[in-house]
């Protein structure tokens, strides 16, 4: 009985609530006998003690279950609370890097892309155009109004002004208005395709075929910096999208329209363009071959005539060897080597005329009426081209050549260092010229090639011949020994002219197949003359042409020094008789003559 007892007083107190248990307590203590109270009052207060111990744990662990709940509730509170913040750091890193790419692209289409540079005019006008617009209305309203303000009209003042700076600012930009690529999308203009006729014409078919490489070369760079402008546009139009939908908000909805607005013309105009250089390679693909075919054709013609002018060219180096091996001492030598030239420059220029002209009667005609017109108006150039020619073919004047030209009593001698199609241009260096009479040099003289007609030209090293004559004279006295004198000069002048003398030599035989050279005499020649004060000595001998000064130096200093160690040879000067004591000797007459 009293084990059933505890077990259900257990069983009340462990299941029940409080008032369901206090209710069961009092239950059950009113059915206890009073006997049985004493017995039982030490267990009942220890179950008592043992409920009010469960109750407090059950308190306590609720406790902790509450306390370990909210706990859990803040901890997911704050892990929530991390994640929105990490998702918001994701999400503002990632806006960055897209304004960062978008700021990339931007760059690049502004610094590298001239169809973007091309472009911005265009944006340019049309945000002018709309301020433009904007402040037209905003003055129209305030036109609509019968009185204004201070203030009001303060700031129509200012909408004027701004309208003026935008409608200058429009009309600076006017090329801009409607097509930004109107010009950049022309392919490039040719000139018209060369015809091959001629070995010069060759040259201007490779040059004209460069010239179309070029261009296409030009059109696929453009193409391709285009078709790059476009891909940047696209993946800005795709970085607007998303930034769009990531900043919620309408920061980006005008550039996105902008943008897409801007990669719509881009698009048409690459169409358009991909068009325009497709037509332009198929145009210059058939031109090429064309001109393929022209170099051909005039490479095998230029052969044959080619080879009918080396074939004359061996004809008349047989010629010419036959004539100088055979005829080099006749005297008809000179002029049949001339008329040889003269008829083989013919023949060669009638062949040339026949192969590349189609009709030299026409280029005659031509050519007749246009040298009247240009020796009428031109005649000074005319005459200076014709010069050149003529020096140019007749070679008897070339670059470096020792030249004297005289011009209005002034004499010029120096080098040829330019022979130009107007002119020739000389230096001038030190020669006997400059010591004796212009008392200057070193300086550089121009000289028209038409002063060939016109004046007389001095070449002192034509033809390879680099030596000339030069003199010296001096005087002695009457009773002076000239025949010794004369000697002295003599071995003197040959000692110091002797390499001179042979190489003159060797040059005048050579000079012998172009010109009818006779006199060849090349030793020192001395002469004995006189003169009002003395016997005058005249030493003459070859010396290089341009380095005529040097020589003589030697020779006057070697005669003066040997005249000098001789007794019986003084030196005259400038001198007079005075007879004092006696009559001055009058002079014999021939006979029947009388003294006037």
């Amino acid at each position: 009985m009293r084990v059933i007892f505890l077990f259900l007083l257990f069983f009340f107190f462990a299941f029940g609530d409080n008032n369901v248990t206090q209710k069961s307590d009092k239950t059950l203590l009113e059915s206890i006998t009073p006997e049985d109270s004493e017995k039982n009052a030490k267990s009942i207060a220890i179950i008592t003690k043992a409920i009010v111990k469960q109750k407090q744990e059950q308190k306590e662990k609720i406790e902790q279950e509450l306390e370990t709940k909210k706990k859990l509730k803040e901890q997911k509170l704050l892990q929530k609370k991390a994640e929105h913040v990490k998702e918001k750091k994701l999400l503002q890193a990632r806006i960055e890097e897209l304004i960062e790419k978008k700021r990339k692209i931007d760059k690049e289409l502004s610094k590298d892309n001239i169809w973007a540079n091309q472009y911005l005019p265009y944006e340019t006008y049309q945000e002018l155009e709309m301020k433009h617009k904007k402040y037209a209305d905003e003055i129209e309203e305030y036109g609509d109004k019968k009185e204004l303000s201070k203030r009001e009209k303060l700031e129509l003042k200012r909408l004027k002004n701004e309208y003026k700076i935008i409608e200058g600012k429009l009309s600076q930009l006017s090329d801009y208005k409607k097509d930004p690529f109107a010009n950049m999308v022309k392919i490039k203009e040719l000139a018209p395709e060369p015809k091959i006729e001629n070995p010069i014409n060759i040259l201007d078919g490779i040059s004209y075929q460069k010239q179309l490489k070029n261009v296409k070369e030009e059109n696929d760079e453009k193409y391709a910096s285009l078709s790059e402008a476009v891909m940047k546009l696209q993946e800005k139009v795709a970085l607007l999208r998303e930034l769009t939908l990531l900043s919620k908000g309408n920061n980006y909805v005008q550039e996105l329209k902008e943008t897409q607005q801007k990669l719509k013309d881009f698009e048409d105009t690459l169409r358009i363009y991909k068009t325009s250089i497709k037509t332009f390679a198929q145009v210059a693909s058939q031109i090429s071959l064309n001109i393929d075919e022209g170099i051909d054709k005039e490479m095998k013609k230029s052969m044959l005539t080619g080879a009918i002018v080396g074939f004359m060219l061996l004809f008349f180096f047989l010629v010419k060897f036959l004539i100088n091996k055979y005829m080099s001492e006749n005297d008809l030598f000179y002029g049949i080597n001339k008329i040889v030239n003269a008829v083989f420059i013919i023949l060669i220029l009638i062949i040339l005329l026949f192969s590349y002209l189609e009709n030299v009667k026409n280029l005659m005609t031509i050519l007749s009426f246009a040298s009247a017109g240009i020796a009428i108006a031109l005649k000074d150039w005319f005459m200076s081209i014709l010069g050149w020619v003529v020096i140019l073919v007749s070679g008897s004047i070339h670059v470096g050549d020792r030249m004297k030209f005289v011009k209005d009593g002034v004499e010029y001698v120096g080098d040829v260092v330019d022979i130009s199609i107007l002119r020739m241009t000389l230096h001038e260096d030190v020669t006997f010229t400059s010591v004796y009479k212009n008392r200057r040099t070193g300086r550089i003289i121009f000289i028209p090639n038409n002063y060939i007609f016109t004046g007389m030209i001095a070449n002192y090293s034509h033809a390879g011949l680099k030596t000339v004559w030069d003199g010296i004279d001096f005087y002695i006295t009457f009773d002076s020994n000239a025949s010794k004198a004369q000697h002295i000069a003599k071995e003197v002048t040959r000692k110091y002219s002797k390499g001179y003398t042979d190489m003159t030599r060797k040059q005048l035989n050579r000079l012998r197949s172009k010109y009818s050279v006779r006199n060849t005499a090349v030793e020192p020649r001395i002469f004995a003359f006189l003169d009002d004060y003395g016997v005058r000595v005249s030493a003459w001998y070859l010396t290089n042409s341009f380095a005529t000064l040097t020589l003589r130096s030697t020779i006057s200093m070697e005669i003066l020094s040997r005249i000098q160690a001789e007794d019986d040879i003084e030196l005259a000067l400038p001198s007079q008789s005075i007879y004092v004591d006696k009559s001055a000797p009058r002079p014999s007459l021939p006979k029947n003559e009388e003294l006037v």
